[in-house]
Parts: C-alpha cells; sequence; structure tokens
C-alpha cells in the first residue's frame, strides 16, 4: 500500500479512517477498507469513509465497512464527514447537504470560535419492515 493521507474519527463508538478524495484517489476502496480496518495490522477502524465532491449535493460520502463491502450510510460518519468539511475549509456553511447511497442528508453543525463543537444529521424517516 503506497502512503495515503487520512484522518481517523470516532463518532459515539464509530471510528472509521476518512480520506478526502478532493485531493486523493483511492483506487480500490473495498481493499483499502478491509486492510486499514485491520485493528493488529493496520489503523483498526470501523470501516473506510471517502469525502468526495458531488453534483448533487454540498459533498458525498462513500463508506466501505471492514469486511470491504459498501455501506449505504452511517449517522455517526455522517456526523464527522460535516465536521471534517468544514474544518478543512472545503465547506464553509453550518447546514451541510451530503450525498449518501441512501440519499441526500442534511448536517446542522454547532460551530464556536471556528471549531465544530456538535454536529446532527436528519437521517430521514425510518423504515421499519424486515
Amino acid at each position: 500500500m503506497n502512503k495515503l493521507p487520512f484522518t481517523k474519527m470516532e463518532g459515539i463508538g464509530n471510528d472509521y479512517v476518512y480520506v478526502n478524495g478532493f485531493t486523493e484517489q483511492v483506487a480500490d476502496p473495498s481493499d483499502v477498507a478491509k486492510r486499514i480496518s485491520d485493528r493488529h495490522f493496520g489503523v483498526g477502524s470501523d470501516g473506510l469513509v471517502l469525502i468526495l465532491p458531488s453534483e448533487k449535493a454540498d459533498v458525498r460520502m462513500r463508506m466501505f465497512n471492514s469486511d470491504g463491502s459498501e455501506a449505504e450510510m452511517c449517522g455517526n460518519a455522517s456526523r464527522c464527514v460535516g465536521k471534517y468539511v468544514y474544518e478543512h475549509g472545503i465547506i464553509n456553511k453550518p447546514v451541510i447537504t451530503l450525498e449518501t447511497k441512501a440519499g441526500i442528508r442534511v448536517i446542522h453543525l454547532n460551530i464556536e470560535n471556528n471549531d465544530v463543537v456538535s454536529a446532527r444529521v436528519d437521517m430521514g424517516e425510518p423504515e421499519l419492515t424486515p
């Protein structure tokens, strides 16, 4: 594996490795997710989150579980994406739209002294049918 700049963040127990897809490219995110998530030989995480440009929203998120499968979304990871894009100057507003495989989500940031101190995401209506 080549060098890959990343940020590791945790939100209410979910810890993911985040890669800025505006500046970095990951050719095989499924493989990278498996290798980087290994808690014995990798960074250790629940998976890999790619933060990418979007044509439908302010930013797009692709996430891969530690087994390499692609997930639709995760609320905790979405909140971390909001913090990341604001604090890294990718998006400069307190309400951010996020494209996910489950649709567009809206992230509301609580900002103090130019730092995101909390975030909440509208997850939409729950789907309760099995």
